[in-house]
């Protein structure tokens, strides 16, 4: 296996839990015993064919029929060969020993697929002609080849994916075919500005890697993969990205030969082209804003029935997963929406490990178990397989809260108990219920770009970290540059539920700043422990991570119209954090934590204003001054 291959499995085991990789063995798996492949290339509308692996159950007497899940990905097919077979298909044993027949789409422009890939392919929202397609049309055509051709279906689909595979999920139901009936989009890439790639805007260095997986040309079809993925010449992500400075200087990553027509890399040097997306577009430009398909789904008039699954603590694609929700939910022509959020990484709930962990905090037992019998098998089998009414028996929301660790169902989301509660930023480390004197001091501490914050005490050079989201911050909370907020010993529990505001009053001796607001939960000193835990931490103070997002300063205004700060001038920075479902329990403490570098999360801000950050030079990159303010505020929903 060459390298380029390991690095492959590697991030897609690391991405796409549940993903299966090559048969390593002759002996026969489940799904080479009781069911059929093969392999066929769909003639889309336009011309361009499209490779797909059937797998068909053996079991095909007279009367039997069986419903078609599909998933299309940019990730593979493979193993390819009809006579070689996944260790699992569909999305989890239970479905897989219950009658689908399960297809996967390699999408156009990847492997063994013809045609020409776009990263995120636009919707063209206009009937379109044989001469314009997107992922809906290819979806569509997909579909109907597939109720035609394939023997022995019963005329339903669904579609299911996680992560990009749950983009083209959500993608399946705009203009869909007659014969889908249920989606169910997992952490669905949203818009590539706000999740993945990109926080509001500032770019994912973590994902830095990752970024040949995307952009590597191909003009034909493979089944081995033609691109390379960085070597970084350091174990330490950390000095490393510092080392390197501006962005630019990581230009020369993604420059390489391309694979053309012939099946052979030739001499000619070309350029990454989503690197060079992402490197030309710093802003939310008509580039991105196409690209953006969450606001395509409130549009539509589909009566695809459609459950959204994520995780709590998922670092990828949390955006995407509530935007895909509440846009769908924001369509009331929809006939069926309903979303279950577990306190799951990304992807978590497509394995099982025993005893869940996200990091070092615990969660339960068997959660993913429970999820894919009693929630995502349900739900399919009732729109596929059952009369499909909208009554499925699931709630609208089936959620976890990660505080007492407890199954919850609501009717609406956020639910209709919960009120909004104001948290005011003050001095000696306190958050208030009221607001501070109008003339209040600020408090300020100096961003050193040399030295800038990390993510988390624990880097490793790895594709987006998932431990971080539940990591201890004690760490920060005892650097100088991070200020610290907390409540009193709460005499009470108190149940977070819905999204978060953070409206921060900041200013800065420069012209821009970044401005990253935390959400924790600090145990009490005789917590107890957890098995999960570190070696060398204890749960006893242990600050453990609810929420987190960050805002760059220029586009506190608009991200497609940056503007320089004013230095010195008292501004407002309104941050929206995703949602959480937790209870603080009596004994803990709720603390904020307010800092201006996360790295390498995500790169530097030069803290100076300049038109392209992926184009700025060393000398643009300064230690300032920043300035917090007291009328500063958080706004949470909290449970009566």
């Amino acid at each position: 296996m060459t390298h380029i291959n390991k690095l492959l499995i590697g991030f897609l085991t690391i991405l796409l839990v549940g993903c299966n990789t090559t048969q390593k063995t002759e002996k026969p798996n489940y799904v080479q015993q009781h069911f059929n492949k093969q392999e066929v290339s769909i003639a889309m509308r336009d011309g361009v064919k499209l490779f797909v692996s059937i797998y068909t159950p053996k079991d095909a007497s007279k009367n039997k029929t069986y419903p078609i899940l599909l998933q299309r990905t940019p990730y593979s097919c493979q193993p390819y060969g009809a006579d070689k077979f996944r260790r699992r298909i569909g999305p989890n044993q239970t479905m897989m020993k219950e009658g689908y027949i399960v297809v996967y789409e390699d999408v156009r422009g990847r492997w063994m697929s013809e045609g020409t890939y776009d990263n995120m392919r636009p919707y063209i929202p206009n009937k379109k002609d044989n001469n314009q397609i997107d992922e809906s049309s290819d979806t569509y055509d997909t579909i109907d080849w597939l109720i035609k051709n394939i023997p022995n279906n019963n005329g339903k689909v669904g579609t299911w994916g996680i992560s990009y595979p749950g983009f083209y999920t959500s993608y399946s139901t705009l203009d869909a075919h007659p014969a889908l009936k249920a989606a169910s989009p997992q952490a669905p890439i949203g818009d590539f500005f706000f999740d993945d790639f990109h926080h509001n805007g500032a770019f994912l260095l973590s994902y830095f890697r990752a970024i040949g997986l995307f952009g590597a040309p191909k003009d034909t079809p493979t089944d081995t993969a033609w691109y390379k993925l960085p070597e970084l010449p350091s174990k330490d992500q950390y000095q490393f990205f510092l080392d390197a400075g501006p962005i630019k200087n990581l230009n020369k990553y993604y420059e390489y030969t391309k694979l053309d027509n012939t099946s052979k890399l030739n001499e000619t040097s070309v350029k990454d082209f989503f690197w060079d997306e992402i490197v030309n577009h710093p802003n939310y430009d008509e580039n991105w804003q196409k690209k953006s398909l969450v606001g395509h789904l409130k549009k539509d008039s589909s009566k695809v029935a459609t459950m959204v699954v994520g995780g709590w603590y998922d670092a990828e694609d949390l955006y995407g997963t509530f935007e895909t929700y509440k846009h769908l939910e924001a369509n009331k022509s929809n006939s069926y929406n309903t979303m279950v959020i577990g306190p799951w990484s990304h992807g978590g709930w497509a394995r099982e490990r025993g005893k869940h962990s996200v990091g070092n905090v615990y969660f339960g037992d068997s959660i993913s178990t429970f999820y894919q019998k009693n929630i995502e098998t349900k739900f399919f089998h009732h729109f596929l397989k059952n009369t499909g009414d909208d009554n499925s028996g699931l709630p609208e929301a089936y959620v976890y809260n990660t505080g007492n660790n407890k199954w919850k169902t609501y009717p609406v989301w956020p639910p209709k108990s919960t009120i909004q509660q104001t948290f005011y930023l003050e001095e000696n480390q306190t958050l208030s219920r009221s607001a501070a004197a109008k003339t209040a001091k600020p408090i300020k501490f100096v961003s050193d770009l040399t030295k800038p914050v990390p993510y988390s005490e624990d880097i490793k050079t790895v594709f987006t970290p998932r431990k971080y989201m539940t990591d201890d911050q004690r760490f920060a909370a005892r650097r100088p540059d991070v200020l610290v907020y907390q409540t009193p010993v709460l005499e009470h529990d108190m149940t977070l539920a819905g999204d978060i505001w953070a409206k921060l009053q900041v200013a800065t001796t420069g012209t821009d700043a970044d401005w990253v607001v935390k959400i924790i939960d600090v145990y009490p000193a005789d917590a107890e422990e957890n098995k999960s835990m570190q070696n060398h931490l204890k749960m006893s103070n242990y600050h453990m991570m609810l929420r987190s997002e960050v805002m760059r300063g220029k586009f506190r205004k608009s991200f497609s119209h940056p503007e320089a700060m004013i230095a010195n001038k008292k501004t407002e920075i309104d941050i929206h954090l995703q949602d959480v479902f937790h209870t603080l329990k009596k004994g803990h403490r709720l603390q904020i934590q307010v800092q201006s570098t996360w790295f390498p999360l995500i790169d530097l801000n030069p803290q100076t204003f300049v038109e392209n950050i992926y184009k700025a030079d060393a000398a643009d990159f300064k230690t300032q001054t920043h300035s917090v303010y007291q009328d500063s505020k958080i706004i949470f929903n909290v449970m009566n």
